[in-house]
């Protein structure tokens, strides 16, 4: 059963963030990209009940620049690949990446089985990346030991956004299977997109701030 965590993180926001010196000068934050996959005519995954993989990337991304923005007093300098739902191609969000060479670089997808059993979330990495290997930790205990989400593992993958960015510490993650129906009933849920906005935030912020 998936754990709920919200309360974890209301707590975690009032007492801890407020004590944590993140007030560095704005051209001194750490940048990161943060890739809302899919998009415009692309839905990715669609759930068993009907939420679109797009849709739920994309409110997560702007959740997280949200709460980075109202709670973490832009401890980040996030941008997004893409703002509205649009298509926008891999080679565009490579090349974005490139231009701005972030600390970290995060494409967030969901994923589907046709085994409706299948659950758990996933990250990838390229190959022979360290740096991106110490993320994909942080990020698979999170999910794992915070959401209670079944950690499937670190897995390598030769997808272009990470081929691409590969001089940078690259990040897929896969949220959960929107085939499975306590997942996309899960992630459909307004304050489980905080609670994944704000674990993503989490993590970067230990990532950047302790690299």
């Amino acid at each position: 059963m998936i754990k709920r965590f919200c309360s974890y993180f209301l707590i975690w926001i009032i007492y801890i963030v407020p004590q944590q010196a993140y007030g560095q000068d704005k051209w001194q934050r750490p940048i990161v990209v943060i890739d809302p996959g899919h998009g415009g005519t692309d839905s990715g995954a669609i759930g068993i009940n009907g939420i679109r993989e797009k849709d739920v990337v994309f409110h997560i991304t702007m959740e997280i620049l949200l709460l980075n923005r109202e709670m973490f007093g832009d401890s980040l300098e996030i941008y997004s690949t893409r703002y509205t739902d649009t298509l926008i191609s891999l080679r565009n969000r490579t090349k974005l990446t490139n231009t701005l060479k972030p600390h970290a670089f995060l494409s967030i997808h969901c994923n589907g089985a046709i085994r409706r059993k299948a659950h758990g979330i996933e990250v990838y990495i390229k190959q022979s990346n360290r740096k991106a290997e110490r993320l994909a930790r942080l990020f698979t205990a999170g999910l794992s030991n915070k959401l209670g989400l079944k950690n499937r593992g670190i897995r390598f993958g030769d997808y272009q956004v990470l081929r691409e960015t590969g001089e940078f510490t690259s990040v897929l993650t896969e949220l959960g299977f929107l085939s499975n129906i306590d997942e996309a009933e899960h992630i459909s849920k307004e304050s489980s997109i905080v609670a994944y906005a704000l674990l993503i935030l989490e993590t970067l912020i230990k990532y950047v701030y302790h690299d």
